[in-house]
């Protein structure tokens, strides 16, 4: 090492580290300083130099040709000043034994004065130095020497600054980070217009939705597999269900409720104002079906029990509102929900059951085999239909579950493309 090193220099290194200034660009507020230096000084050069492990990078500089921007610590006089805790002064630096060999000294341009003052910061770090240089040996007037000093004070005053603005930038955008992930928190349990609106507000107005189709989900036979599967299996499997399930029904623009043990529930026409919602929430249980008998088909493949599935549909008026403080839950009530739930509950094993109000809005574009009237607790007898898939001239596969470019246009009542994604 040959040049002196700070008695704090491990602690000074880290404190430069952490205003992060090292390497960047030339800034006006520095620049501005390194002018006023010159000036008050009546020097050719000054500098404000930040002090690196072995190299120090020349942040604003005032008569020192462009393409010099960072040279070694053990080459110029700084490395002496950043040692000291006031300003450093060489009248001659060709009688100083320490500096007359230093490049720039010894060699052009011949450097014969230097005078540096260690930029200290409020933890005692000496970051850098301000200095000015001049060709021809001279003295410093006690009024130039105390204006440096207050320069000095000025630039680590802004090197605070600097690190005190890069602080507060970093504080918004971890707080614009946690506020994005609790927003994003919010949207997985609440729709986006009712998130919206609690966030605004603090609250959610209750609405009453003259329209909607109510989707249920069962797995049948739910408790056996419980017993028989290991809990993280179990854990596993309904959260592959379910994820694909979540997928379906936001692609054909429903809003997921909530899930109870094995329970799916989602509901069309709540926030859109969509006519279309009973059409949407067949296509979805369609695709929801169609996606749990193929995953059967890989458990077979593998000797493993299925899961087979009764979903049901109904399509009726209901409330919907956020209960909870702490743990918001936004739901919907009304005896739609009930009816939706018993044709759940009546269905058989990985077909999808409808009612006759669900029916009446979907006949013409499903294929439906009538079911009569059956017994349903608490209600009776009610006309029921399994949806089977969609009529051949709206279909877009085979097996009648995607939507082709005919029912797009005609569910949009124009030729502009009906979409399943808005």
């Amino acid at each position: 090492m040959d040049f002196p090193l700070p008695d704090n220099e491990a602690e000074r290194l880290a404190a430069v580290r952490a205003y992060d200034v090292y390497g960047t660009d030339p800034e006006a507020g520095f620049d501005d300083l390194t002018d006023l230096a010159a000036l008050i000084a009546s020097a050719p050069i000054a500098m404000v130099n930040i002090v690196g492990d072995t190299k120090i990078w020349l942040k604003s500089r005032h008569g020192v040709p462009p393409g010099i921007e960072e040279v070694p610590r053990s080459g110029v006089c700084c490395a002496h000043a950043l040692c000291r805790s006031d300003m450093l002064v060489v009248p001659d630096t060709h009688a100083d034994d320490r500096f007359k060999a230093l490049p720039f000294i010894a060699t052009e341009p011949f450097f014969r004065f230097y005078a540096g003052m260690p930029l200290i910061d409020s933890g005692g770090h000496a970051l850098g130095t301000l200095c000015i240089l001049d060709l021809a040996p001279r003295e410093l007037a006690f009024e130039a020497a105390e204006g440096i000093r207050r320069l000095a004070r000025q630039t680590i005053a802004q090197l605070e600054l600097r690190l005190r603005m890069a602080e507060v930038l970093r504080s918004q955008q971890e707080l614009a980070a946690e506020k994005q992930r609790a927003d994003s928190l919010l949207l997985n349990i609440l729709p986006l217009k009712v998130a919206a609106e609690l966030a605004e507000k603090g609250s959610v107005e209750p609405r009453h939705h003259p329209s909607t189709t109510i989707l249920f989900t069962d797995f049948v036979d739910f408790t056996k597999s419980a017993v028989e599967l290991s809990p993280r299996e179990l854990v596993d499997d309904l959260d592959m269900y379910f994820s694909e399930f979540d997928n379906i029904v936001a692609r054909h623009g429903l809003e997921k409720l909530k899930t109870i043990g094995d329970s799916y529930m989602c509901a069309g026409g709540l926030m859109q104002g969509r006519k279309d919602h009973a059409i949407r929430s067949c296509l979805a249980a369609l695709e929801i079906r169609r996606f749990v008998v193929a995953s059967n088909q890989r458990w077979a493949a593998i000797g493993q029990r299925p899961w087979h599935l009764r979903v049901g549909l109904h399509t009726g008026s209901v409330m919907s509102g956020v209960v909870g403080r702490k743990k918001f839950t936004y739901d919907v009530w009304g005896d739609a929900v009930n009816i939706a739930a018993r044709m759940e509950s009546t269905d058989e094993a990985d077909q999808v059951n409808i009612s006759e109000s669900t029916y009446q809005h979907v006949r013409s574009y499903f294929d439906c085999t009538p079911r009569g009237a059956l017994d349903v607790k608490n209600k009776g007898k009610m006309t029921m239909y399994f949806l089977d898939r969609l009529k051949p001239e709206y279909a877009a596969d085979a097996a009648g579950v995607e939507a082709n470019e005919h029912l797009r246009k005609t569910l949009a009542g124009t030729s502009v493309t009906w979409s399943l994604h808005g």
